[in-house]
């Protein structure tokens, strides 16, 4: 690495050092997951929106666009069958962060990504703020009634599709689509925080990593973050306002990845971010679920799930899905209904 990255991650390290009472806020986008084997968005003639015209769809986005999902929803559920949880393994970025909330420092995890990688870490999911939702948990686009992950992954896996028995409204995983709100939590959580760190009664730190900066609202929790608190950007390029950095600003170019190893190495915690990335994979790790209702019992919580109809066969084209589906995970949405 370069000699002044490397200088700059001894910074973030020195700061954390000097400051053993410091709440680490992580806001982090697609970035930290793609060393995860989660494939790029729009590769040429592989990506996302060169594969879907397979579907014959108005527009490439309508796969993730409410009204079209409630009018159609194969596109979507043959995509969500490829792309469940379950397939990757975090990358050791997301290992960092669970090693912060191991040390006690980490306050927050705001991601905009929907993979859920976060959670598959092992970091608690009181930590983490899934600004654009995640398959985390499974609700109808109706009633809003939450169903259980394991009800609807089986929903998947057997090639049908679900209604609420409530009032027959499809269900789906609790992703924010075109022309849905972000989660009232992202909000209502950033404004506490906003206040905590505006009080200054604790030292606080903020890391941005893996993410452009582009998508509203998310983008713009950097600037709002006060001026007394320390901000740090791990990233390929510079992005927001940090092109006009203030005077306590860190920035650190290159993959995120290395720079957890670098940033672990100079904290001393190296040889427990090696262990951790190594001895845990995606299937051993426990997700801690935050609704409660996601503990029920199977056979009960099948019961309230209604098959409405077969998904039909897929086709020799229709497989080459089974490539493009998994760069869905990266896809950043905003309450604007912004194109990344």
């Amino acid at each position: 690495m370069d000699p002044q990255e490397l200088a700059s991650i001894n910074k973030v390290a020195k700061y954390i050092k000097n400051h053993p009472k410091a709440k680490v806020v992580f806001l982090v986008g697609a970035g930290i997951s793609t060393s995860c084997g989660i494939p790029d968005f729009r590769s040429p003639n592989t990506g996302l929106y060169h594969n879907l015209s397979k579907f014959k769809l108005p527009y490439a986005e309508a796969v993730f666009a409410i009204d079209y999902f409630q009018r159609d929803p194969k596109p979507f559920y043959t995509l969500a069958r490829e792309m469940y949880p379950g397939k990757y393994i975090p990358s050791r970025f997301h290992y960092l962060m669970k090693l912060f909330e191991s040390k006690g420092y980490l306050k927050a995890v705001y991601t905009q990504n929907i993979d859920t990688l976060e959670r598959e870490a092992g970091i608690a999911a009181d930590y983490i703020i899934e600004a654009h939702g995640s398959f985390a948990t499974n609700h109808c686009i109706d009633c809003d009634k939450t169903f259980p992950t394991e009800t609807f992954k089986a929903m998947l896996e057997s090639g049908e599709y679900a209604r609420c028995e409530d009032c027959e409204g499809l269900i789906k995983p609790r992703i924010v689509f075109f022309g849905e709100d972000l989660p009232s939590v992202f909000y209502t959580s950033w404004d506490k925080l906003l206040s905590e760190m505006q009080a200054g009664k604790e030292d606080y730190l903020v890391i941005v990593a893996g993410t452009s900066l582009v998508v509203y609202p998310f983008a713009s929790l950097p600037s709002e973050t006060p001026r007394k608190v320390h901000r740090v950007l791990m990233n390929m390029e510079v992005v927001g306002d940090f092109k006009t950095p203030r005077k306590t600003d860190i920035i650190i170019h290159g993959e995120t990845d290395h720079i957890a190893e670098e940033l672990a190495r100079a904290l001393g915690w190296y040889d427990e971010l090696v262990d951790i990335s190594s001895g845990r994979s995606s299937s051993e790790t426990t997700v801690v679920e935050k609704d409660t209702e996601n503990q029920t019992d199977i056979k009960s919580a099948s019961a309230s799930v209604i098959k409405y109809k077969e998904v039909s066969s897929v086709s020799k084209e229709e497989s080459s899905i089974d490539k493009i589906a998994e760069k869905i995970l990266k896809l950043d949405l905003s309450r604007e209904n912004s194109d990344d």
